[in-house]
């Protein structure tokens, strides 16, 4: 919906690019606004802009369209809401799910499922969309959107490698459920906004194990679904946890959760650490994690954000955009680029201090 500057509240969350006289916009589609940037709007002279009808935390923007709305790109459902408004409002209800572990309740796996099933489902029809899932997180919700999407983009890794329909639904629950052992964790040592001592990370550490207890009784989850829970930091090459498990000893389930959970860790804005692009993070993964990851997992997940070609357009990570005019198969997340104000060819595998930011529509 296109509001003006005045009526705009701390949450709102761009839809489209706020551009300046040149081609560099002020602020970036998909930037959470804060009262310090709704005051840079107003600097420039912004009379109006592009917003979510929903708020970064779930509820919605109460304020009147100006009736000149742009389309924001995002596929709503029949009863007009998007993905990333269906995300948001379930990422409230998952929150008090887990305010109610946390005060000793027990899951309820039913009710999970009525908040994860509509996000999975309408993520097959905007598959895109659930890799913009890192620019909805926030520090102080990190613990409620980390599950909610590690839950959405497992199912989607899942869809890619051909499961059943009910194995994607338990692979989804999986991803929601491996970090409730969370709720029996210290909340001091969960919003501390410090790097963990040696002593808090081995803390940290046992909320897997805390979490298959919580769900090793229900009979609504598969025996897999338990396991995958308890393994999801596992990795290939043993240097994970709780048990050190490898490659074949980890369940097929628990290894894509494992690429989810690092995958949207890595690109969400933490309290102690910073966020780094999608593509940036691939490269990573792919680079300095290598042997950890199941390989045929990550390349699922590699191929759908790598999904661009000739002519895709692009924000790279100094701001500048892009036009892709070769992608070489051996390493698509460095392509041939031409940057659109100056018409330069950039080759970004020579230039390694850039990377893709992200496609732009």
């Amino acid at each position: 919906m296109r509001v003006l500057v005045d009526n705009l509240k701390e949450g709102c969350i761009l839809t489209d690019d706020v551009l300046s006289k040149t081609n560099r916009p002020i602020m970036n589609k998909k930037t959470v606004l804060s009262e310090h940037l709704i005051d840079i709007l107003k600097v420039f002279l912004v009379k109006e802009v592009d917003v979510e009808k929903t708020l970064v935390n779930g509820m919605p923007l109460l304020a009147p369209s100006t009736g000149s709305d742009k389309k924001s790109g995002l596929k709503p459902n029949e009863g007009g809401e998007t993905f990333i408004d269906l995300f948001l409002q379930a990422r409230q209800n998952f929150k008090r799910e887990f305010i109610s572990w946390q005060s000793g309740m027990q899951i309820d796996i039913a009710k999970l499922r009525t908040i994860i099933v509509p996000l999975i489902e309408q993520a097959e029809m905007t598959s895109s969309d659930i890799f913009n899932l890192h620019h909805y997180s926030t520090k102080a919700e990190y613990i409620y959107d980390h599950p909610l999407a590690l839950g959405i983009i497992s199912a989607f890794i899942a869809k890619k490698l051909n499961y059943s329909k009910g194995d994607i639904t338990q692979i989804a629950l999986a991803g929601c459920l491996s970090d409730c052992g969370m709720a029996k964790v210290s909340p001091t040592l969960l919003n501390k906004n410090t790097t963990l001592t040696v002593e808090e990370f081995e803390e940290i550490k046992k909320h897997p194990t805390y979490s298959y207890q919580m769900v090793k009784n229900s009979s609504l989850l598969k025996e897999a679904t338990k396991i995958a829970i308890l393994h999801h930091h596992e990795r290939m090459d043993g240097s994970g946890y709780p048990f050190g498990e490898k490659a074949n000893r980890i369940h097929p389930f628990a290894k894509i959760l494992a690429v989810a959970d690092s995958f949207h860790a890595m690109t969400s804005e933490r309290i102690y650490k910073p966020k780094h692009s999608p593509f940036k993070v691939i490269e990573i993964i792919n680079e300095e994690l290598f042997g950890e990851f199941d390989i045929t997992v990550l390349k699922a997940l590699s191929s759908a954000i790598m999904n661009y070609s000739v002519g895709t357009k692009i924000r790279l990570s100094d701001g500048q955009a892009a036009e892709i005019i070769f992608v070489e198969e051996k390493n698509p997340a460095r392509p041939l680029v031409k940057l659109l104000e100056t018409d330069q060819i950039l080759p970004l595998e020579k230039n390694r201090y850039l990377h893709i930011e992200e496609i732009i529509q």
